[in-house]
Order: C-alpha cells, then sequence, then structure tokens
C-alpha cells in the first residue's frame, strides 16, 4: 500500500481531532461523544500501528492532549510525557517482541520479562517530588509543556503532599491517571459527558475548591525525571509505589511469554465490566529498567513498551457512494459513505477503503450491504460484501483515471522494491499545480509538527484559500488582517490572536522547517537526519544542484527513494520559488549538535557484518550519543570502517584502497572506554 495515501487519510483526521480536543482540553465542552472521540483518535493510532511512517506531533498517539491552557502556567516537563505505540492482535505483539529481540540482539525471547498493566482511560500527570514533598503537578498538556495543576491536584486523597520514607528518591517525577471510578460518575453524570471528560474538566478548573468537589482518584505506573533511586525494574518500582503510599492498578502482573501475555489481555477483557473504572486495553513494559535504557526511543514513543488494545467490534450497514479524497502528495483515498451505524456504542457514518486494489478484491459497490468492523476500537473499514443482498443492477466502482481535483492523469508508480506497481494511484500533477493537493500541503505547512500555528486550523486554511488570502506557504506570513478582520466570526481579537500566533512561529528549527515543506517519503525521522547533515539553510537552498542532492546518499538512514522525491522537489519551480521567498520572511535556525564533547566528536563510522552482543541499531545509536556520525558509504568522509562477522568484502576492499582505518567490534567499544 502506498504511503501517501494513507498519509492523506491520516492527516485529515488528525486536522479533525484537533478541532475536538480544543473543545475537549481547552474548553472542556467536547461537541462528541466520548466514544466517537476515541473512535476518531483510535483511528489514527491504529494507521499509526499499521504504518510505522505515519507521524505527527499532534497525534493521539504522542500527545495524549492539546497544547498547554492559557489559563495555566506552562511548565517544560524534565522527561517529555510520550505516548506509546499500539498492538490489535498477536501479530503486533510478535512483532513487537521481535524489534526488542533484534534490537538488543537476543537469541530468543526467553530472557524477555513482562510488567503488564491496564490501561485506565483517565488523564495523565505528573507529580513532582523533591526531598519528600509534593511541589508541583503538571498536566501532559502536548507532551512538552504541561500545565501547571498543583493545586487541583493536591485535592485528590489519592495524593500523598509529603513522603518521609527512607528510600524515597531525592528528586523524582511519578506519573499516573487521574480517574473517577464510575459509580461516583453516576452521581454527577449531568454536569459531563462521561467520566474522562469530568476528570479532564475537573483537574483545568480555575478554582481547586470547584475541583474538590469532585469524588477523582489517582494511580501511579511510572515515572519519569528521577534522582538518586536505585531500583532495578517497574515490578519492583510499582511495589515501592505503594510502600511509598501511592495505589497502584490491583490487576498489575510479571508476565514472561506472549502466549500467557495475551490469557492475561483476555482474562482483563472478559472481566471489564466488572472493574470500577475503564480500561481500554493493557500496557506491556520490559520489565528490566536496563534494557528499557538500551532500547531507548524511536521518534514519539518508548521502543520498550505497548499498548495492547481491546478487540474489534463489527456490524451491518449499507454503503450509499464512495467519495474519493486527495492528499498531499497526490494519493487518491477512497472512503465509503455509509448509512450510519452504532458500532460499540459509536455512531459510524464513514469507513475507509484504503485504496483501488482493496475495493476490486474485495469487489465493493455503492449500494452494498457490507459487514463494517472497527479493529481494536478504532478505524471503521469495510470486512466482507453480502453478495446475497447485490442488486441486480449494481455496477462495479470505476476508479478515477484522470484527478478529480485538476484532471491530470493519474497512475499507479512502480515500485522498485517489491517489482511491483504500488497499490495507490496519484495524481501525476507536482503539487501547488493542483488545487486539492495545494490545500493539503499548507495544512500540513502549518501543523503541529511543522510550524505549528494556533488559529490556522482545517477549516480556515480552506476558507482562506477559497477567499485567496491564501495560495501558497509564504502567503501565511503575509496575510492582509485587515480583510480578514471584515470576515464573519473575525474580531479585532481572533484577529490580534491569529497575527500573534503567526508572528511567533517565524522562527523555526532545520528539521521543522524541511518536514514542513511536505516532500514525500520525508517525515520527520528523515528531516531530523537531513538537518543534522546540512546543518544550516542555505546548504538546502544548494540541494536545487544535482551534485549536493547526490550527497545525501552518505546519510544513513537516507535512500534512494528519499533521493528521488528530494530531486523531484527541487526540479519543481513553484517549489523553489516557495523557498527562497520563505527564506525572506523567517529565521531558520542551524542545526546545534546534540554532543559535541562525546568520545567520538568529529568521526565517522560505518559498520559491515554482524555485530556480537548487539544489533546494528543499538550500535548506531551509541555512536550518536557519543558524538559519532554514521555514514552510509565508503568514501573519503569515513574515518573507520566497523567490522563484525561475515563483513562485506567489497566494502572492505574499498576502505583499504581509500586508506580508511578498518577496526573490529572490540576494538570500537574500546574507543568507548568500554569492555566486550
Amino acid at each position: 500500500m502506498d504511503n501517501v495515501l494513507i498519509k492523506k487519510n491520516y492527516l485529515i483526521k488528525i486536522k479533525k481531532i484537533q478541532d475536538h480536543n480544543a473543545h475537549y482540553y481547552e474548553k472542556n465542552k467536547p461537541t462528541i461523544s466520548d466514544g466517537e472521540y476515541d473512535q476518531l483518535k483510535r483511528e489514527i493510532i491504529i494507521l499509526e500501528k499499521k504504518f510505522i511512517f505515519l507521524k505527527n506531533k499532534n497525534s493521539p498517539s504522542n500527545t495524549v492532549g492539546f497544547k498547554p491552557s492559557k489559563n495555566f502556567k506552562k511548565v517544560k516537563h524534565k522527561v517529555p510525557m510520550l505516548s506509546l505505540g499500539n498492538a490489535f492482535n498477536e501479530e503486533d505483539l510478535k512483532n513487537f517482541e521481535k524489534k526488542i529481540i533484534n534490537f538488543l540482539s537476543l537469541k530468543n525471547s526467553n530472557t524477555i520479562e513482562y510488567s503488564a498493566e491496564p490501561k485506565i482511560d483517565g488523564i495523565s500527570a505528573s507529580l513532582i517530588y523533591v526531598g519528600g514533598k509534593f511541589l508541583k503537578g503538571l498536566s501532559r498538556g502536548d507532551g512538552i509543556e504541561g500545565e501547571d495543576i498543583t493545586q487541583n491536584l493536591k485535592t485528590i486523597k489519592d495524593i500523598p503532599h509529603s513522603i518521609s520514607t527512607k528510600n524515597f528518591p531525592q528528586e523524582i517525577d511519578i506519573r499516573g491517571e487521574v480517574f473517577i471510578e464510575n459509580n461516583d460518575f453516576k452521581i454527577i453524570s449531568e454536569k459531563f459527558a462521561n467520566p474522562r471528560n469530568a476528570a479532564s474538566g475537573s483537574l483545568r478548573q480555575k478554582h481547586s475548591v470547584v475541583t474538590s468537589k469532585i469524588p477523582l482518584k489517582f494511580i501511579a505506573y511510572t515515572h519519569g525525571y528521577v534522582k538518586n533511586m536505585n531500583i532495578d525494574n517497574q515490578t519492583d518500582f510499582l511495589k515501592k509505589l505503594k510502600l511509598w503510599g501511592f495505589k497502584t492498578n490491583p490487576f498489575n502482573k510479571k508476565i514472561k511469554n506472549l502466549k500467557d501475555l495475551i490469557l492475561n489481555h483476555k482474562y482483563l477483557e472478559e472481566k471489564r465490566k466488572e472493574i470500577p473504572f475503564d480500561i481500554d486495553g493493557v500496557v506491556y513494559k520490559i520489565n528490566n529498567f536496563d534494557l528499557q535504557k538500551r532500547l531507548g526511543f524511536a521518534a514519539n514513543a518508548p521502543r520498550w513498551a505497548i499498548a495492547h488494545k481491546f478487540s474489534a467490534t463489527n456490524s451491518i450497514s449499507q454503503i450509499l457512494n464512495i467519495e474519493i479524497q486527495l492528499g498531499r502528495t497526490g494519493a487518491l483515498t477512497p472512503v465509503a459513505k455509509i448509512k450510519p451505524v452504532n458500532i460499540g456504542g459509536v455512531m459510524v457514518s464513514n469507513v475507509t477503503l484504503h485504496n483501488e486494489d482493496e475495493i476490486v478484491r474485495k469487489d465493493i459497490r455503492i449500494g452494498d450491504t457490507v459487514s463494517v468492523e472497527r479493529a481494536g476500537d478504532v478505524i471503521p473499514h469495510v470486512i466482507s460484501v453480502d453478495l446475497k443482498k447485490r442488486e441486480k443492477n449494481s455496477k462495479r466502482f470505476i476508479f478515477p483515471l484522470n484527478c478529480p481535483s485538476c484532471g491530470s492523469r493519474t497512475v499507479k508508480e512502480f515500485n522498485e522494491t517489491t517489482k511491483k506497481k504500488d497499490a495507490v494511484r496519484r495524481c501525476t500533477s507536482e503539487g501547488y499545480e493542483c488545487e486539492k493537493i495545494a490545500i493539503e500541503k499548507i495544512k500540513h505547512f502549518v501543523s503541529k509538527e511543522a510550524f505549528n500555528i494556533d488559529g490556522l486550523g482545517k477549516k480556515i486554511i480552506e476558507n482562506f484559500w477559497n477567499l485567496k488570502l491564501i495560495k501558497l506557504p509564504q502567503n501565511i506570513f503575509d496575510l492582509n488582517y485587515n480583510e480578514i478582520q471584515k470576515l464573519e466570526g473575525w474580531g479585532r481579537l481572533s484577529v490580534t490572536n491569529l497575527r500573534y500566533s503567526i508572528d511567533q512561529k517565524k522562527k523555526i528549527s532545520l528539521e521543522r522547517f524541511i518536514y514542513s515543506l511536505g516532500i514525500r517519503h520525508i517525515g520527520q525521522e528523515n528531516a531530523k537526519l537531513i538537518a543534522r547533515h546540512l546543518k544550516a539553510l542555505p546548504n538546502l537552498l544548494k540541494l536545487s544542484e544535482s551534485k549536493n542532492i547526490d550527497n545525501l546518499s552518505n546519510i544513513d538512514g537516507i535512500g534512494p527513494t528519499q533521493i528521488e522525491s528530494i530531486k523531484n522537489f527541487f526540479l519543481n519551480k513553484i517549489n523553489l520559488n516557495i523557498l527562497y521567498e520563505l527564506n525572506k520572511s523567517l529565521s531558520i535556525e542551524s542545526v546545534i549538535p546534540i554532543n559535541n564533547e562525546g568520545l567520538l566528536n568529529n568521526r565517522t563510522f560505518m559498520l559491515t557484518g554482524k555485530l556480537t552482543g548487539i544489533s546494528r541499531a543499538e550500535a548506531k545509536s551509541l555512536i550518536e550519543q557519543n558524538s559519532g556520525k554514521i555514514i552510509n558509504n565508503v568514501n573519503k568522509k569515513l574515518d573507520y570502517l566497523i567490522t563484525g562477522e561475515k563483513p562485506t568484502i567489497k566494502k572492505v576492499n574499498n576502505a583499504k584502497v581509500l586508506g580508511i582505518q578498518i577496526i573490529n567490534q572490540q576494538e570500537w567499544i574500546k574507543m568507548l572506554n568500554k569492555t566486550s
């Protein structure tokens, strides 16, 4: 399946959930039901799980929340409150464990021990203790910054104000979930839509006296920053939490294999109706803290933990129409409009059909009676068609051969890796020449993981486009605010706020700027790698010269597909004009080295062959942590070629010809002052 088609659908959902988040977290007045919100939220999450290239700071998998409220002081978390990846079936769990085994270079899964903890459907909070005193309490916020809700958290009886236990850390950030038990919620149900909304609204009251009247509970389950703590694993940490006076989940378990994880998951799913608070799955964490540290984090989530969601629900409905949506990279995504149907307490009216091949394979037609599923309580999709109920005059759905927006030819590109045509059909127009693609690219440009401009949501971008206020990204920084103030729904204050939001974003990091351009196949991680390599904006502008683009092949993690996309981007005159115009309006920050004092500073490395006791991914991570740089090719810029078992002979010979120092794993480890 083509990445671009999926990304288009994904970004639409991201913008939609932002609108709901603004009402839910900022105004405490949700515009949709809890079930509908969960459906949208988990549609995004399952897409991210199924397609690992989907990453977005505005996603519920990265920030379970919204930007910190203006009503509360913003405080930066010492350790970010990241989200979790999701699993929906046994295969997902196998893949999760396989990645761990590969990263840690383990021989099998027998040595992996998990802490299995029910996932409470509440509101995350961070409690900061110094010298045993509860000094500050924060909401998750956007994961980087939270709201100072200390006084409201102090009204919760489950949260100790002072801890005198001798072994309590000098400083620690205790993290857990604030929630309302189901029986308590019945008493206040007239005031709130559901228990989660009640917990969220209560924690974000301006006056703690109001919060104190709500029966909030707190269960602790992890820590962020910690100083002077001598605990080896999660199970022991949970035991310590109880000794320190915190409540923990009574259903926490230590489990050693996937079979028992699945049995425990099934048990809790059957028992969830008896549990006095809402749970929507089970979180699995690698129990050993040393292994957690080795595994570290991917872009937006820990490698050592995953949330196993509860099972799917399904129902029967009828397809009323099939619409084609267009993404910022030209991908055409089919969406079925169905007769609204209740699935697991949620009204579903839109169902993804994924791509043209999916429609052909399942022979999905307008008018068909279909079985619709929300996998893991998440994304609605068609399981099957009831052919017995199909009308005699039914016709196959013909995917458009021309773009429904600009009329350009649509094609299925040939994939050099699979040697097959992609499943996704896409518009051949180059970006801003196609209206729908241009609109989606601008939405991406202002999205939270890119420029993150408050007040420029999906509907506003579309409205400004129709009014010809925004046609290209640079127009955002030269808006006619006098004209905007005349528009319905806009006033002096809202226009002032918009202007302030835009002005605040005129300074941006190089990696976020690269990501904001929406270059196909260049996600957040690739943008970060390219930014580190280029270091400053002038070097990005020089990529218009093909020889400079070819140099990107030296970046480990950037392959031919990404380089081809970058070439296509810089061949487009409109894109070049956008870059130069943005350069006039913006301040693009050069990359600051993460650590320029490490043991491997100013040295470049390449790995070949199988390493012993450590995966290639972990070895690369160690090199980067120690200020070294990984490159992808044997050339004059390479300082060391690290060889493991059965190295590639061609690489070794090329290194010898170029006079590059060839070292084995033990010699490299000595460079890190470590023993093999």
